[in-house]
């Protein structure tokens, strides 16, 4: 009983931590706030997290498990890469658009003097893995392909976020970005 009510007292803290960083962002986190947030003062945050740095890890690590999920619910037909693709596009912008502090938080050193801690670390590397296994079905097997990949991601991510927040005008690049790189990843296999 006691480990569900701690349990439950952190995934309250976590929940505070991302309101206050969707509307302070993500560096401006302060525990002060939080803790009045979550009806308590701040040394008592320690009862729950070691640190800042911490709650960080946790709400990085929850992050990539709700990058999981969401990479769980799309399907990848190898017999459609164009349409995958563009469908995990898609849906990789949306994600990123529903939090800008998630999006800083996982894909952006926007935390002044925070890394990842090596567990919240291997939650990220779980996610990376299982996409490179996932996106091999498409024939997208060297791992510079991928990258480029992951950078052709978070460049679109991050340009929706940035410049047309709450719109689709990088997300509707999403089909026209998955033939351009499935033909350069393609090229000379003779591969749509």
């Amino acid at each position: 009983m006691r480990e569900r009510r701690r349990q439950q007292t952190r995934a309250e803290i976590l929940e505070a931590a991302w309101r206050l960083a969707e509307r302070d962002g993500i560096a401006a986190l302060s525990l002060r706030e939080l803790a009045t947030e979550v009806g308590m003062r701040a040394p008592s945050l320690y009862t729950y997290f070691e640190s800042k740095a911490a709650i960080y890890d946790a709400m990085f690590a929850q992050g990539y498990r709700e990058l999981d999920a969401m990479k769980a619910g799309l399907e990848l037909d190898p017999d459609d890469p164009v349409g995958t693709l563009e469908r995990n596009i898609e849906a990789f912008v949306d994600f990123c658009g529903e939090s800008l502090a998630r999006f800083q938080l996982m894909f952006t050193p926007a935390v002044p003097g925070w890394q990842p801690s090596a567990e919240a670390y291997a939650v990220s590397v779980t996610t990376y893995e299982r996409s490179v296994e996932d996106f091999a079905r498409l024939g997208i097997e060297e791992l510079r392909h991928f990258d480029l990949l992951t950078a052709l991601l978070s460049g679109l991510a991050s340009q929706q976020l940035a410049n047309d927040p709450g719109g689709d005008r990088w997300r509707r690049l999403s089909r026209e970005a998955a033939e351009m790189y499935l033909a350069h990843v393609h090229k000379g296999r003779g591969q749509p």
